[in-house]
């Protein structure tokens, strides 16, 4: 049988000094040895919605890319349902490896204001990876609408309080509590008409029923290139409208500024080493004419975060809109 060349009594003749730099560089070997590539198998990318929907295009328009940077396949994973939040709990309760991500959509934010509880942390109990895409939020008004723009909108509804009307896709929505922050800013009262999705606001908006709709520029961009609608204002940074010749909610209310986002994030606990690499190419996923070109036409503005920033986004949308719900008396779900 061979015997195992002994280092130290090798090292003895010469001295102390070469007797510890050999013990270091044997003590040092099964710690870098023991550290794994990343990755070496599929990752998952849980979506908590249906497939063929805004957020699950966006996901499998990453997804793709992604993978191939990563030397392995990213797959989508749809668990729709509870607004999400039955994904995000997978999430959470998933290992911290690097094997589990989620595309998360800004819904995530409104629905940590309006729950009375979650079964997880929405700020802590997540690794923030990158955003995706952001877009704003558009109000809109049938074509032949005699409301010109948002000021206007808002000297109508001061002088005439709760004559006018506004439609979203539900209650507690982004697009629900922005339209109420926006209003209460504003010092007016207009009527919120929800609807549970699907085509309902755009029938009556057009009907002549509701007078405003608001929506997410992802939905809005294809009804205002056919001129099916015509937008008064969106949620931007003032000065930042991505529609030529809308102003921004902000140049009205400077303090009201919202931009839907989607992102991904990773168990909480995830090495930062695995985190960095996600982001880094997801940046250059990002980056690809292709991509850019694709969330672009969707109605979105590619834009990826460092992991501190994106945090820094969910905390201050959540803190947004706790206070609308708070300011605004809407009651908790």
């Amino acid at each position: 049988m061979a015997t195992l060349f002994d280092f130290t009594a090798f090292a003895r003749p010469w001295g102390r000094g070469l007797s510890a730099v050999v013990l270091a560089c044997m003590a040092s070997a099964p710690a870098l040895a023991a550290e794994p590539a990343y990755p070496t198998k599929p990752i998952r990318m849980l979506l908590g919605f249906p497939a063929g929907g805004g957020s699950d295009i966006v996901a499998r328009l990453v997804a793709k890319p992604l993978g191939e940077r990563l030397g392995q396949n990213v797959v989508v994973d749809n668990k729709p349902g509870a607004g999400g939040n039955i994904a995000a709990e997978m999430l959470v309760r998933s290992a911290p490896d690097g094997y589990t991500l989620i595309l998360l959509p800004s819904g995530h934010a409104s629905g940590a204001a309006m729950k009375k509880s979650l079964p997880f942390d929405p700020v802590k109990d997540f690794a923030w990876v990158s955003t995706i895409t952001t877009y704003p939020l558009a109000l809109t008004v049938a074509p032949g609408s005699s409301i010109t723009s948002f000021a206007d909108l808002v000297k109508r509804a001061k002088a005439e309080p709760n004559k006018y009307t506004y439609s979203s896709v539900g209650v507690g929505t982004a697009m629900h509590l922005v339209a109420e922050w926006a209003f209460s800013e504003a010092g007016v009262q207009i009527t919120h008409v929800p609807f549970k999705g699907g085509t309902g606001p755009l029938t009556e908006l057009l009907a002549g029923r509701v007078d405003v709709m608001i929506d997410t520029m992802t939905l809005t961009a294809s009804l205002l290139k056919d001129q099916r609608v015509r937008a008064i204002a969106v949620t931007s940074p003032a000065g930042n409208s991505p529609v030529p010749g809308v102003p921004t909610v902000a140049d009205t209310l400077p303090q009201v500024v919202f931009e839907s986002w989607l992102g991904i994030a990773a168990p909480v606990g995830t090495p930062p080493a695995i985190l960095e690499r996600v982001n880094k190419e997801l940046r250059a996923v990002l980056a690809q004419d292709d991509v850019r070109q694709k969330l672009i036409d969707f109605g979105g503005t590619p834009r990826a975060s460092s992991p501190a920033e994106f945090r820094q986004r969910v905390e201050r949308d959540i803190g947004n809109l706790k206070k609308v719900v708070a300011d605004r008396r809407i009651e908790l779900e």
